[in-house]
């Protein structure tokens, strides 16, 4: 009986010893000045495993014919100039786009364009339906995860590495 006892209680303290990096929905906390669209639970189907490549001859990285940056090829800490681009748009009358920054390793919310979470999409460009620039400013190092959203929908998903 008492080897019994000992085994379920091994098995109990190895259950309660195994934890995970990963941030629970419930533990997110959405910036108060987040547009209403953003839900929480937008953040539980980022796909780690998809990292944003580099595709075309513009430098562009992201996730083909779906989105991409020119400029996330130097990727840094400090204010930097981006262009984002996007294709499957229809109507390009008045869609703006709203980017927000999550980042993995602290589960913590972002806004990475520094005028605002929103920006107005200008017509085609470097083969793309739609395209903005903007000044983008990641505030830590680490593996973010860029939520796109048109006209308050969820878009697409851009995984970057952000080391200096």
């Amino acid at each position: 009986m008492k080897r019994i006892q000992l085994i379920l209680f091994s098995m109990l303290f190895v259950l309660v010893a195994c934890t995970t990096d990963e941030t629970t929905i419930e533990e997110i906390e959405l910036p108060e000045d987040i547009p209403e669209f953003v839900q929480k639970n937008d953040f539980e189907a980022i796909n780690w495993e998809e990292k944003a490549v580099k595709f075309g001859n513009r430098g562009i990285i992201g996730n083909e014919n779906k989105s991409g940056v020119i400029g996330a090829d130097m990727p840094s800490l400090s204010n930097q100039k981006w262009m984002w681009h996007l294709w499957g748009m229809d109507n390009l009358e008045n869609i703006e786009l709203t980017v927000v920054g999550f980042h993995k390793e602290t589960g913590t919310v972002h806004q990475i364009l520094i005028d605002g979470w929103t920006k107005t999409l200008s017509g085609p460009n470097n083969g793309a339906d739609a395209h903005t620039p903007s000044t983008v400013k990641i505030p830590e190092s680490g593996e973010w995860a860029l939520l796109l959203y048109t006209d308050g929908e969820l878009f697409d998903t851009l995984i970057y590495e952000i080391n200096e």
